[in-house]
């Protein structure tokens, strides 16, 4: 009788097992179908009209809780994604209008772009890795898109209720510009209605798409902010001239700040010392005397903040560093903006050429503005 009280609870716990399994299962189904409806789909049911009202400089993610808010979306993070996938970055338009839940994300887009189809680029504006925010305002004026001026006027407008992720940015830190190592180097078609405030925005955007996902998930795991790893990145940017040599110089900085040894890295001196232009080439003996928060010839640690805007590939350099023993580097072949790296100064000094055109035995050397 035991045995078969026993028996029969066994199946039950089966059957129970087996039941919650393909609740689980449907639930999780059910999500993964919604989600790429929003994110891929193209189809579209009866819905019910919404009046949705856009402000002026929305960000996507602002205008993705909007959509949520008023039950147009359910998940704010695949409309974001699409926008970026579909060309709509930047493109999307203040004003009211008349949406239905029954829309594919992909029509709202079109619906909140009213002047894409007949709008074309006049302009394209090229960001390079290792651009700063001066760098880039003063090309926008170069190219007659925006004055110089109105570029940086737009960058200190923006506030961290529009980027959450610019949080991240200490409070009290002594930073020439809170946004610089955000503005995401891409190519970016630039349109009669573009706007300073709109061009700032598509850039953040563009930054908050590409530092998703593995990479936030990958600074998390090394308890970095987003702040952290594109200070180290604009370093690497700087100073790194060819592609295989950035994990390696990515392991130098964590190896000298891991031992609280100062990082002495030339592109920290002439961020300041050229007011963010690097049109200086060559770091001499007194500038290492440069009285600035980024100068790590004078102070220990990371600079205050990020020395320019670097690329993905950085990025990753730093969230992905090479683990060696290498504590110095300086250029090998200038032709090929190769480095020798290593272990000891010692080493760095016998591997030099005795008399270089500044005469400083740096550790690293500035990068180029591309």
């Amino acid at each position: 009788m035991n045995r078969m009280i026993r028996f029969i609870k066994a199946i039950i716990l089966v059957v129970a097992t087996m039941s919650l399994c393909v609740i689980i299962f449907n639930h999780g189904k059910g999500y993964y179908d919604d989600y790429m409806r929003e994110y891929k789909g193209t189809y579209t049911e009866d819905g019910v009209d919404v009046d949705v009202v856009i402000p002026d400089g929305a960000s996507v993610k602002k205008i993705a809780s909007i959509l949520k808010d008023e039950g147009l979306i359910k998940y704010e993070n695949a409309f974001v994604k699409r926008v970026q996938n579909e060309g709509y970055a930047g493109k999307l338009k203040a004003g009211t209008y008349t949406l239905n839940t029954g829309m594919n994300t992909l029509q709202m887009m079109e619906a909140m772009s009213p002047t894409i189809e007949y709008e074309l680029p006049i302009a394209t504006l090229v960001i390079p890795e290792g651009f700063t925010i001066d760098m880039i305002a003063e090309r926008c004026e170069e190219q007659g898109i925006c004055s110089y001026t109105e570029f940086i006027n737009a960058i200190k407008s923006v506030t961290t209720v529009d980027f959450p992720y610019l949080a991240d940015v200490p409070s009290n830190a002594n930073v020439k510009y809170k946004l610089e190592g955000y503005i995401f180097p891409a190519t970016y078609d630039i349109y009669e209605s573009t706007t300073p405030e709109s061009l700032v925005a598509w850039m953040l955007e563009t930054f908050d798409y590409y530092y998703s996902g593995e990479l936030e998930a990958r600074a998390t795991e090394l308890g970095y902010s987003s702040y952290d790893v594109i200070t180290r990145a604009s370093i690497v940017e700087r100073e790194a001239k060819v592609a295989e040599e950035r994990p390696i110089i990515a392991g130098v900085i964590n190896n000298r700040l891991a031992i609280d040894m100062p990082l002495q890295m030339c592109p920290t001196v002439l961020y300041p010392l050229t007011d963010g232009r690097y049109d200086q080439s060559q770091v001499l003996y007194e500038d290492l005397e440069l009285d600035s928060p980024y100068n790590t010839y004078k102070y220990s640690g990371l600079p205050v903040g990020p020395i320019c805007n670097p690329g993905v590939a950085c990025i990753e350099a730093v969230l992905y560093p090479e683990d060696h023993t290498y504590y110095y580097y300086h250029v090998g072949n200038e032709e090929e903006g190769t480095h020798i790296f290593t272990e000891t100064y010692e080493e760095h000094v016998d591997t030099q050429i005795i008399g270089g055109p500044n005469g400083v035995p740096a550790e690293g050397d500035e990068g180029s503005e591309e």
